[in-house]
């Protein structure tokens, strides 16, 4: 996947199906019939906007690039009863996961229309239909009417498109917990990783194979107080944690003792930043991930992260001890992701919500 500034995940476009073609006002010419009859054909009718989406696309760059669209018109219609050609349809690929809406529909209204599954179509805007001939209007009073009907103009729309990813496991914490890190150490992916914060600007997707399961994880960028109003793009990137079915939510606790953090603050805060964004989060199936253990002494790490797992699992929290960088615990942690993700399949067979995963020992 891209990982690089040219992942768009919002887009306003214009689009405009296809003009029906004008009705033939026409009569027959021939040479031994001296008073032949009205013979214009319909107009083609005009081509549709079709939406489509395409599980090879991970961005809304291309809509942003290209704002305003057109179907193709429809033809005239023709004499001896030719009717016009139909116009093209045209065919707009997006990602699937976009949300379409009208541009200027209220805040809050449902979108016309959303992109969950590969090859799914949605007809955006409909082709105007083609004029009727002159053929159409002949009576017995009338037996060469003159006239024919024209085009009728296509349906057009201004939208607005949203993406939110679709993935199975999110991965959510502070900047710089780790997070890109380990999503290359479980995965085929290589997001931009540094030792700084903000590393991960765009969301990234890897997929993780556990015996015969895969399933797809995203690296939502590092989450601050008040991402649920804005701060630091936060709202942005949380609309990609909504469609996750699992969370992750990694703890730098290799930084705790040098720096002076408080590991459990830290996961109340993006916690809270969650549950303030959409309270449906707060209900989703989390295991805690302590990270970069590696950086604790072996004989301190118990002294370390006992009394904060003891915490963790008391409010009812799977916790795992895993490093990023080393591998350590990961197959665990991969293991864990599958169990919970199986609950999550057999609740969703029943129409339930799946119960938050047992607490996993260090």
């Amino acid at each position: 996947m891209k990982t690089h500034d040219s992942f768009i995940d919002e887009a306003v476009i214009e689009v405009a199906a296809g003009r029906g073609g004008d009705g033939s006002a026409s009569f027959r010419r021939e040479k031994f019939v001296p008073r032949g009859g009205p013979d214009g054909g319909d107009g083609g009718r005009g081509g549709d906007v079709v939406l489509v989406a395409d599980r090879n696309l991970s961005t809304l760059l291309d809509p942003r690039l290209r704002p305003s669209l057109r179907a193709g018109d429809g033809a005239p219609g023709g004499g001896n009863g030719r009717d016009g050609r139909k116009g093209a349809s045209l065919e707009v690929p997006l990602p699937v996961g976009t949300l379409v809406y009208d541009a200027d529909a209220a805040e809050g209204a449902p979108p016309r229309v959303d992109l969950l599954a590969h090859g799914q179509r949605f007809v955006v805007a409909r082709g105007g239909r083609g004029g009727r001939g002159n053929r159409h209007f002949a009576t017995p009073t009338r037996q060469a009417p003159d006239t024919a009907e024209p085009g009728r103009a296509g349906q057009s729309a201004r939208l607005r498109l949203s993406l939110k990813l679709i993935a199975d496991v999110g991965l959510v914490g502070l900047p710089n917990a780790g997070k890109s890190t380990l999503l290359r150490r479980l995965s085929a992916a290589r997001p931009r990783v540094g030792a700084y914060p903000f590393t991960t600007l765009v969301p990234s997707l890897g997929v993780v194979e556990a015996g015969e399961r895969r399933f797809v994880v995203a690296d939502i960028p590092g989450l601050i107080e008040g991402a649920s109003e804005g701060a630091g793009l936060g709202d942005r990137f949380l609309r990609h944690v909504e469609r996750t079915r699992v969370l992750v939510h990694l703890l730098d606790v290799g930084a705790a003792p040098l720096e002076g953090r408080d590991p459990l603050a830290d996961h109340r805060a993006i916690r809270g930043e969650l549950a303030a964004y959409a309270s449906s989060l707060a209900q989703r199936v989390e295991l805690v991930a302590l990270n970069k253990v590696d950086l604790i002494p072996e004989d301190e790490r118990d002294a370390h992260l006992a009394p904060l797992e003891a915490a963790l699992r008391s409010e009812g929290r799977a916790v795992l001890r895993i490093s990023g960088a080393t591998g350590l615990g990961c197959e665990a942690l991969v293991a864990a992701l599958a169990r919970a993700l199986d609950a999550e399949d057999a609740a969703a067979a029943r129409g339930e919500s799946a119960a938050a995963p047992a607490p996993v020992g260090p």
